[in-house]
């Protein structure tokens, strides 16, 4: 297979520009302007490149194969042409307190999940902070990760990877899963990412009109209620090498993670979190 042949997998037919920007760029509408590439490097390098020159809020750049993909903790991965979802959103929240951009990855997960749920027919749950989860073979696997990033004084992009069709032997590593793989019944790509766009639109929209505040938009709450790490023991590898180990409690006004470890309770904002407790012993709610 080559991504030089966009028709190469039948199984996997390229995404139609046109027909996107049709739907999607609407006047008064948060997306002004989508491309679709078949393949690059990172979406999200491309678009930081574009909001340094000028690009305007609602740009979208989605990649048919992206082959330097960045995750969170500078992690890297690829994927099968066609296989996924790999786009990248410009947001420019003039007027939100610069302290209250930290949800804009929670709303970004919550979008995701809400979106996918719905449109393909299965169900997703978050771990923190944005991973997006499915069930495959009776086990949690990843199945999306998203990424946000500051460009100069007043622009995010956020990032999305999302596995759409990848086979058992195409998957990077062994706790990756796939929509295809968790049972889908949908996973037509357009369809899928027509409605990730919409949501993340509608979050988006809320949020900035509670000028960041996550409480009043209902997106703490939608976040927690969707939550798949919270009721969970966990342990988080904080940065410095230091681990914590507790009880996931809650998230907090600022997105971060509350664990109880012997009844001492503190925030984790950055790091990488694992669920200790196994799925059925959760108590966090699926979607």
């Amino acid at each position: 297979m080559t991504s030089a042949n966009r028709w190469s997998d039948l199984e996997r037919p390229p995404l139609d520009a046109t027909a996107l920007r049709r739907a999607l760029l609407v006047p008064g509408g948060l997306w002004t302007a989508l491309d679709v590439v078949d393949r690059t490097g990172s979406t999200n390098s491309d678009l930081a490149a574009r909001a340094r020159e000028g690009a305007a809020e609602g740009t979208v750049l989605v990649a048919e194969e992206q082959s330097a993909a960045r995750g969170r903790l500078d992690r890297r991965w690829s994927a099968p042409p066609r296989s996924g979802l790999f786009l990248s959103v410009l947001l420019r929240p003039a007027g939100v307190p610069a302290d209250r951009w930290g949800w804009l990855p929670l709303l970004a997960g919550v979008a995701t999940a809400t979106a996918v749920s719905r449109t393909a027919g299965v169900d997703t749950a978050l771990k923190w902070p944005n991973d997006l989860l499915v069930t495959v073979g009776g086990e949690e696997r990843k199945t999306a990760g998203i990424l946000a990033e500051r460009v100069g004084a007043d622009g995010v992009v956020i990032g999305i990877g999302l596995n759409v069709t990848l086979r058992a032997e195409e998957l990077p590593v062994p706790t990756a899963g796939s929509l295809a793989l968790a049972g889908a019944p949908v996973t037509d790509r357009d369809p899928i990412l027509r409605a990730v766009l919409r949501s993340l639109a509608e979050w988006y929209g809320r949020w900035r009109e509670a000028d960041g505040d996550p409480h009043p938009c209902r997106l703490q709450e939608a976040y927690a209620a969707g939550c798949a790490t919270l009721g969970r023991a966990v342990r988080a590898e904080l940065p410095g090498g230091r681990e914590l180990t507790g009880e996931a409690v809650a998230v907090d006004a600022e997105g971060r993670l509350v664990i109880d470890s012997d009844g001492r309770q503190e925030a984790v904002g950055a790091g990488d979190v694992v669920h200790v407790r196994p799925a059925g012993a959760a108590g966090g709610n699926r979607r």
